[in-house]
């Protein structure tokens, strides 16, 4: 069970199973570190936002603004397009650009073009869409952080750390709808029940069987690909 950030199967950007365990604990413990966790929660708000601002253009809505605040939430305003599916998208989405990020960062020679396609989405949301100046300091480095492998595409431990920050995208688009159940009347839970008559609680499970299967998909693509490499061996 011996893992190294440095392995073979790392440098190619694919980590070892017990690399992958160690890279879930500790996007697991830094998600529950006060203020430390802070940042990583603005990558998740912003994917959650921006989530809600691609339904919008997609059901024919208009975006007007995003913008994150200093405790991690964040909010998309926008006008028309369709509720359900820009309501549904949020946490939906985050689950999902998290599972994009760790594919892609497993991906050795696509990672730089990838990434970089990533950074120019960033960068275009942040003329489109940016207000404030938190929101456009936390998405400059966002976008910063996605242009790395242009530089650093070959480094173990940038391809760790996008690892980790894609399983902390997946794990607070996790926890976050559970937050949902505490608050009657208010968020994205409820504005779907008023839509369909569907429980809060319900749309809240489906975005945490969404977010686990995400998680779960991330594990089978480390463990199919470690048997692929062993059978080779």
């Amino acid at each position: 069970m011996a893992f190294s950030i440095d392995s073979p199967s790392s440098r190619a950007g694919m980590p070892t199973r017990s690399l992958f365990m160690v890279e879930m604990l500790l996007a697991l413990v830094v998600t529950r570190i006060p203020y430390l966790s802070v940042p990583f929660k603005w990558l998740e708000s912003y994917f959650h936002e921006a989530s809600h601002a691609l339904a919008t253009l997609f059901s024919g809505g208009i975006v007007s603004h995003i913008e994150l605040y200093p405790n991690g939430a964040g909010l998309c305003v926008s006008q028309g397009g369709w509720p359900v599916l820009i309501g549904f998208a949020g946490y939906f989405g985050a689950a999902l650009w998290g599972l994009l990020i760790f594919h892609l960062a497993t991906w050795a020679r696509g990672i730089r073009v990838s990434f970089s396609c990533l950074g120019l989405v960033v960068l275009l949301s942040i003329v489109l869409w940016g207000r404030g100046l938190l929101t456009v300091a936390i998405l400059l480095m966002l976008a910063l952080l996605f242009l790395l492998p242009l530089k650093l595409s070959h480094s173990p431990l940038l391809t760790f750390a996008l690892r980790v920050m894609a399983l902390m995208v997946m794990l607070n688009a996790l926890a976050s709808p559970t937050v949902l159940l505490g608050m009657p009347g208010r968020g994205d839970a409820a504005m779907l029940a008023e839509q369909t008559w569907i429980p809060a609680w319900i749309w809240v499970g489906i975005w945490l069987l969404t977010s686990l299967t995400m998680l779960w998909l991330c594990w089978r693509r480390v463990d199919s690909a470690n048997q692929l490499s062993t059978q080779k061996v």
